[in-house]
């Protein structure tokens, strides 16, 4: 039995240790994966389609007018001697005492088309709040993207930095032994400690970067804290479209923030045209009826009564005019302001295209910098063994590799960042 007993006590810790250890290892994160997290953990996304919820309520309070209204009323009034006037108020009938409960219903008739202008107006701002909805994901997806891309970048640039502090401790090592033989100075030792010296400060600054660019990420994904994740390298997009102005005509036709504003702009219009029929009649139907079970002799037990009503405005100090004219500015203004995004939208496409192209030519001259790079190394290297060169020449050399392999390292990411930045431009990030 003891013999079980430990076995089960040593199985139990095993399987114990077994889950600390898989819980302390990072989950992989693909980027598609971290977009998808986005997508739902956003509150910036989920902010933008509440408010184009919202929106959409706001079209059945307009056509709320076209329904009927129906209302219940008591009344209980106690008059002296049957009185048949009141103070601030002219009346043409008398003030029964009397205990009284009924129903009025309202129905709008006509308006001429102004609750109509109202609803198409609603309907517009909806269709905006959608498109910002598209907007704001793809904002969302253009930021995930790039703090992945940059992550990787740094991650990149901290194994730089490691495997040069490993190279340049190994030649610290060697020349201390070639020192202690005499066959170096200790003018050599001491540049080749500074150097490692500034390799320990270049992997901190690299280790610091990378977890910024993690802590980024994470809140680019919409968590709250520091995500711990092992990411996926992605490959090398193809190169951008030859044809900028194609790109600049598919944004225009593409850009959900555009659309916005096109809407946006239609929606103010048709709000013009609903204040400008203010100045028409409006006539409408009203019906009552009840029963009076407490009242004056002289009174029917029930009552009701049908009628139209049309209100036609004459005169309201101006109101309906201002009204109109303030309306018909927002819509000019909001017409201008699909002109102006119009514009940045093709400023914005032919700079990222320009980038992007840059960024990818950048790539071929980042690679033949790491092979000259390296093999200056190894020559200045090999000239320093055979005591044909100076510590000073070899220290240029490895400065020189390590610039050159964290420039390339960069590269590839700084040319994914830019196409993300210019399928963001023209549309088709969603």
């Amino acid at each position: 039995m003891n013999a079980r007993r430990q076995f089960a006590d040593v199985f139990l810790y095993s399987v114990l240790i077994s889950g600390s250890v898989l819980a302390q290892v990072p989950a992989t994160m693909s980027l598609s994966q971290a977009e998808e997290t986005a997508v739902r953990n956003h509150p910036r996304i989920a902010s933008a389609a509440l408010a184009a919820q919202a929106s959409g309520f706001a079209i059945k309070e307009v056509r709320s007018a076209y329904y009927p209204t129906v209302s219940g009323n008591a009344t209980g009034v106690g008059s002296q001697h049957n009185s048949v006037l009141s103070a601030g108020a002219v009346t043409t009938s008398s003030i029964y005492s009397r205990a009284s409960s009924g129903v009025v219903a309202n129905q709008l008739l006509t308006d001429f088309g102004r609750t109509s202008s109202l609803e198409q107006s609603a309907k517009l701002r909806n269709a905006s709040q959608n498109q910002n909805v598209i907007n704001t994901r793809a904002e969302v997806l253009l930021e995930v993207e790039q703090t992945y891309y940059q992550a990787l970048a740094a991650e990149s640039v901290l194994k730089v930095a490691q495997a040069t502090l490993e190279l340049r401790r190994l030649t610290l090592r060697q020349i201390n032994a070639l020192a202690q033989s005499s066959l170096r100075s200790t003018l050599d030792v001491s540049f080749a400690q500074v150097n490692v010296s500034q390799s320990e400060l270049d992997l901190y600054r690299a280790d610091n970067d990378a977890k910024a660019s993690h802590a980024r990420l994470s809140a680019a994904m919409g968590y709250d804290r520091d995500q711990p994740f092992t990411l996926i390298d992605e490959p090398l997009p193809a190169a951008p479209a030859p044809d900028v102005d194609a790109l600049i005509a598919q944004a225009l036709r593409e850009r959900p923030d555009l659309a916005a504003l096109q809407l946006n702009r239609d929606a103010l219009q048709r709000y013009a045209e609903a204040e400008k029929r203010l100045r028409n009649p409006t006539i409408a139907a009203g019906a009552v009826a009840g029963a009076a079970p407490f009242r004056d002799e002289r009174l029917p037990e029930s009552y009701s009564a049908v009628g139209v009503n049309v209100n036609i405005p004459i005169l309201n100090g101006g109101l309906f005019k201002a009204r109109r004219e303030e309306a018909e500015s927002r819509a000019a203004a909001g017409g201008k302001d699909v002109q102006d995004l119009t514009v940045l939208i093709g400023r914005d496409v032919r700079v990222a295209w320009l980038d992007a192209n840059d960024a990818l030519r950048r790539l071929d001259v980042t690679a033949r910098l790491v092979a000259q790079a390296n093999e200056a190394l190894r020559l200045a290297q090999a000239r320093y063994d055979n005591a044909l060169g100076s510590i000073v020449e070899l220290n240029q050399a490895q400065l020189n590799q390590t610039f050159a392999e964290i420039v390339a390292a960069s590269a590839k990411y700084e040319y994914l960042s830019r196409r993300a930045a210019l399928d963001y431009a023209t549309g088709t990030l969603r």
